[in-house]
């Protein structure tokens, strides 16, 4: 699974996509013939290049990309883009000159793979001489294949990658090499798989997704036969990301995406809109402050936001400390109704418009409950590699509202991952039916 890392990182795609979409359009206005300037012709270009982005690859390129793979997928991009674009004209007709739309493409190639390969480019030199952008590694093994990714990754320093150390486990023990992960805040673990035990490699899985770290290994001969995992090229060294899901597909991310945005843009507006003033009013009239509740939770990578519901219990300082219990003399009698059947919990798809929430992933906890179980619970935090949700498979399968045993957020947990490691929007659908279900017939923990 690949993670993101460094503090800016994860805005450069999301920059790059916006200036390519930028240039395109003032290019079809500048270029293409007054038919084409249309609102949806232009939103139907946006979105076609999207669409084959996502198949084509196009913005796939990381610091172990080779040129030749960035040339590959320009020319698939446009290849297809073009096809797209004669399709276009075919339906609407907004060119009889085929070289006008010969010169759009030709100068929104140039400018857009131009741009893209100074940006790749501006990176490589400002690792190299600025030291900027780099993740700290450890090499785990002393074997050749070891020796060989030690020494291009010294040798290309425009790979961004600072070797901190290597170590033996014939020397060392692998909690040993675990403990100077943690205390020189090393972001990625190069492991050999040449002999090293299950046990070993247990350890070091373990610890990865408990500190949101990445994990790749370095397969030995006979490795490289019988893997079925995706493997990276770092020059001509094979590498091998310890965990990879359906949602580190681009594609699978924006189907779920547009799933996400499409699904609670309905709720928002058929819903929440009477919904809204009708709740607000009974909450009001029963008990004074706020209409909505605002708590801090952990979301995506960790990373902490402002997760909403509609207040369900008197206003007090323990609201953000200690979670619901049965009969809570807390929660208002309006309250009891609103959990009863989830609808405190509607304001949430606001989060999911916003983007820091999905209608399905794991359940948010508070912030003083995740840094207690993230601790006492293996690979809790491995559930905050996506997006959390409104309600998961582990609510529907009975494991909602209050914890109250350890086995409870074990099984949760256990939940998170299958859902995480085998998703798909069918599986999304089915969890939302048993949400709606379950809602309707009534949960003995929804208090």
């Amino acid at each position: 699974m690949r993670r993101k890392i460094g503090r800016y990182s994860k805005y450069l795609r999301p920059i790059t996509i916006t200036f390519d979409l930028i240039v395109m359009v003032l290019l079809a206005v500048l270029i293409l013939p007054f038919e084409f300037q249309k609102i949806y012709l232009y939103l139907y270009l946006m979105f076609s290049w999207i669409i084959v982005s996502l198949i084509t690859k196009f913005y796939q390129v990381y610091r172990f990309t080779k040129l030749i793979q960035i040339a590959q997928k320009s020319i698939a991009q446009f290849f297809l883009f073009s096809l797209n674009i004669l399709a276009l004209n075919g339906l609407f007709s907004f060119a009889t000159d085929y070289k006008v739309i010969g010169l759009f493409i030709g100068v929104t190639a140039f400018i857009i793979v131009s741009v893209k390969y100074s940006v790749f480019y501006f990176l490589k030199i400002f690792r190299k001489y600025f030291k900027g952008n780099l993740r700290s590694i450890i090499v785990v093994g002393n074997d050749e294949l070891t020796s060989q990714f030690i020494t291009f990754v010294t040798k290309n320093p425009d790979y961004g990658y600072s070797l901190k150390k290597q170590f033996s486990l014939v020397d060392t023990d692998s909690y040993e090499v675990i403990d100077y992960c943690k205390e020189n805040k090393i972001d990625e673990i190069y492991l050999s798989l040449e002999k090293t035990t299950t046990n070993q490699i247990t350890t070091f899985i373990n610890y990865v997704d408990n500190n949101l770290k990445l994990l790749k290994f370095l397969p030995s001969r006979k490795d490289l036969i019988s893997v079925n995992s995706r493997m990276d090229y770092y020059g001509v060294i094979p590498v091998i990301p310890s965990r990879t899901t359906p949602l580190d597909d681009p594609l699978n991310q924006f189907i779920k995406r547009v799933f996400d945005i499409f699904f609670s843009s309905l709720v928002i507006i058929f819903v929440m809109s009477w919904l809204t003033p009708l709740i607000a009013i009974l909450i009001k009239l029963e008990s004074k402050g706020p209409v909505f509740f605002k708590q801090k939770r952990h979301g995506l990578n960790f990373e902490e936001f402002d997760c909403f519901k509609f207040r369900s219990m008197q206003v007090n300082d323990n609201a953000d400390v200690d979670e619901a219990k049965r009969n809570d003399p807390r929660i208002t009698k309006l309250g009891t109704f609103l959990r009863k059947t989830s609808l405190d919990e509607m304001p949430q798809f606001f989060n999911v418009f916003i983007g820091n929430m999905s209608v399905v992933g794991p359940r948010p906890h508070m912030i003083n409950f995740t840094e207690k179980y993230a601790f006492k619970v293996n690979k809790f935090k491995a559930r905050h590699f996506i997006k959390p949700g409104i309600t998961g498979m582990a609510q529907t399968h009975g494991y909602r509202g209050e914890i109250e045993s350890d086995t409870d957020i074990i099984n949760r947990i256990k939940y998170d991952i299958f859902y995480m490691e085998s998703w798909s929007l069918l599986l999304d659908l089915k969890i939302i039916y048993l949400t709606v279900k379950n809602a309707i017939q009534g949960e003995k923990k929804a208090y």
